[in-house]
């Protein structure tokens, strides 16, 4: 067994310095060996990142504390080290990568700059053995061209290449642990997984531990040796990784796996964690999910469970302490769930998209003459039933956003049509098109910035009512109170303003206004990305609800593979604005054709208890917009390259009435002539 290399005991941050603290951190204690992957898994606001950052000292100060606990490395006790001791420890023995690269570099010092800060603190290094470093660090986290970007600024990187840069300076103190807050939490799919792949090589030859923090259960299933549950500041199950996925026991843990939404679950709501985490502010008198927790009795909200342990499988939970007879109560640990029918979309084409073109001009000089155009949307055609949902999916960057403001005419349409029922959305003058986008809603990825932040939930819904046809004054407050019942929120709330809710009920919020106006359409722009799985499960029951309600049709834009799986009835892939492969949800993702699609669901984490998943590495970025290759866009990353591809963009092949895909490969003229990239 190899050697315990950081050793945590009953540590516990706290904020504020009244006769209640908010107990952020409250006895959490585990144990890193050297080499090894510990995964930190938990929902927003449990205490993840308050743990990692009271590890290296560096949680906020004064208004939080560590009032008591243990933090060991390799021995040595952390706490009692003055700041100037602690600072040779930071980025030297224990590096940490922060969850939001933007906010972590500094905008106004190169990639060179930021990692030589860590080479002159640490090593006594001349200029130019600094610079040799730096490049050998930006190849080392797979970084092309370094001696190009060792020069450039963050906001001339893109998502995937900052967060990189990230890991490269991390590594720079060639440290001993490595703690990683949600590495992956903002990226695409694609990117994810060449970041995690990027930390298991880095780990494997230099033999350093990682602390993953996490929510996503299946980067944890992928990376992790051995993983624990935190709830409302403590931790509530630990267990290696095989432990862990083959017989998960705490009752939270297991609904963060209920909520999970796929395929198998279709015909069924999506399990939920109802209620709220409790205030932390309190003494517990009992267990801190009993108010949650179906399988909770009196012994629950009366006694602090022990931490009972089984052969290294250890759980906070009165139903495993072997001293307390539980019979009746453990007979039955069954997760219920309702069943749900699936919408049956109908024939009717309620929305058609007619090779719509979204150029943007790129303006240069004193003049701003007109030097170029990013091609966010180069020639889409689509369509959307009455009551279906269609998701678009594709790495951020290849237009899907711009798709769905080009339909509702919010940014200029290069060219093309939009039809909706009948209507040439694109000839409507600005007075027919308002009228008109009272039936197409959109649900904007970022609820808080999307509603006016002076404005309170009762005037935002209002605002949303402007078309329509109730005007009494008394009867829009009954419309309105309706919609946040319908929504899940209490009507009492709407006095209240946007920044005093949560992410997931925000989302709610902005649900509620999309159905003020009544639309048959809504285009969902990425609703539940930043949320955790137990709000996006209650998100996307609602919208399920909904569609069974009012038979609405869904443009669902999202990179969320399993989200796609339980909602979407068809799904269009797309690629540097453009679809490259679109048909049936079953016959795109469970025979893609596409090296793009098949890219993309390959890179997906799965949850395997037996191994772990192996994804496959799709190699580069997506192009540019402004500069898209010659040829197939796609065939600079393509492990089935042809000649042709670089010459020439593929015709559109039709596999079947509904299956269509734009690849050589499935052209009689060019199968089977492939070629080495």
């Amino acid at each position: 067994m190899s050697e315990t290399l950081l050793e945590v005991k009953g540590l516990k941050t706290w904020f504020g310095q009244d006769e209640q603290p908010f107990k952020a951190v409250d006895g959490v204690g585990f144990n890193i060996r050297r080499g090894e992957t510990f995964a930190l898994l938990g929902e927003s606001g449990c205490g993840k990142s308050m743990t990692a950052l009271s590890l290296l000292r560096l949680n906020p100060y004064p208004a939080s504390r560590i009032v008591a606990g243990e933090v060991k490395l390799a021995g040595d006790d952390l706490l009692p080290l003055s700041e100037a001791d602690m600072e040779k420890i930071r980025g030297r023995r224990v590096s940490m990568i922060f969850q939001e690269p933007q906010s972590s570099l500094n905008p106004v010092l190169s990639v060179g700059q930021q990692i030589a800060e860590v080479l002159q603190w640490h090593f006594k290094l001349d200029k130019q053995a600094i610079y040799e470093r730096s490049i050998e660090l930006l190849k080392s986290v797979g970084i092309p061209d370094p001696q190009q970007r060792i020069k450039e600024f963050p906001h001339q990187l893109s998502g995937g290449m900052k967060q990189r840069v990230m890991i490269a300076i991390a590594l720079a103190g060639e440290p001993e642990l490595l703690i990683a807050d949600e590495p992956t939490t903002a990226l695409d799919v694609t990117i994810q997984a060449q970041i995690l792949d990027l930390l298991k090589a880095i780990q494997q030859k230099t033999g350093m531990a990682i602390l993953l923090i996490s929510h996503d259960l299946g980067v944890v299933a992928q990376m992790a040796d051995h993983v624990a549950v935190m709830y409302a500041g403590q931790i509530v199950e630990t267990a290696s990784r095989e432990q862990f996925f083959n017989d998960t026991q705490h009752p939270y843990t297991r609904k963060l796996f209920e909520a999970l939404p796929s395929e198998q679950k279709r015909e069924q709501k999506l399990t939920v964690i109802k209620g709220t985490v409790p205030p932390l502010n309190q003494d517990f008198t009992g267990c801190r999910f009993a108010d949650r927790c179906e399988f909770a009795w009196e012994l629950c909200q009366q006694t602090v469970p022990q931490w009972i342990d089984n052969a290294g499988h250890g759980v906070r939970c009165h139903l495993y302490d072997p001293t307390i007879d539980i019979a009746e109560t453990k007979k039955d640990l069954r997760v219920s769930s309702s069943k749900l029918s699936e919408v049956v979309p109908t024939d009717t084409a309620l929305l058609q998209v007619d090779r719509l073109k979204v150029h943007f001009p790129i303006k240069k000089g004193i003049l701003q003459r007109t030097v170029g155009h990013v091609k966010a949307v180069d020639d889409i055609s689509m369509y959307l039933r009455a009551a279906e949902t269609v998701a678009l999916v594709g790495e951020s960057g290849c237009g899907k956003t711009t798709v769905g403001k080009g339909i509702l005419q919010l940014v200029p349409v290069t060219s093309g049509r939009v039809r909706f029922q009948g209507d040439e959305l694109t000839d409507l003058s600005d007075k027919a098109l308002k009228a008109a986008r009272s039936s197409l809603q959109i649900i904007f990825q970022d609820p808080y910035s999307s509603m006016n932040p002076r404005m309170t939930i009762n005037q935002v819904i209002e605002e949303g009512m402007l078309t329509s046809s109730i005007k009494d004054p008394q009867e829009k407050q009954r419309k309105i109170d309706e919609l946040l019942e319908r929504v899940g929120l209490r009507p009492d709330i709407k006095h209240r303003y946007p920044h005093e809710f949560s992410g997931g009920q925000r989302q709610r919020i902005c649900i509620a206004r999309a159905l003020a106006a009544e639309p048959e359409v809504i285009i969902c722009d990425e609703p539940t990305s930043a949320l955790d799985v137990s709000v996006q499960a209650q998100i996307l029951n609602l919208l399920r609800d909904i569609q069974h309600e009012f038979g609405l049709s869904y443009l669902f834009i999202t990179h969320n593979i399993a989200v796609v799986d339980y909602l979407a009835h068809r799904v269009a892939v797309m690629y540097l604005g453009r679809i490259v492969e679109q048909g049936y949800r079953e016959e795109v993702l469970n025979s893609p054709k596409h090296p793009y699609t098949q890219a993309l669901l390959a890179a997906v984490p799965k949850i395997n208890a037996e191994t772990k998943h192996q994804t496959v590495k799709l190699e580069g970025e997506l192009p540019s917009p402004a500069n898209p290759p010659k040829g197939c866009h796609f065939h600079q990353r393509c492990p089935h390259v042809m000649p042709v591809c670089r010459e020439t963009y593929p015709d559109l092949t039709q596999l079947s009435r509904s299956h269509s895909v734009k690849c050589f490969l499935y052209e009689e003229d060019y199968h089977g002539s492939t070629d080495s990239n």
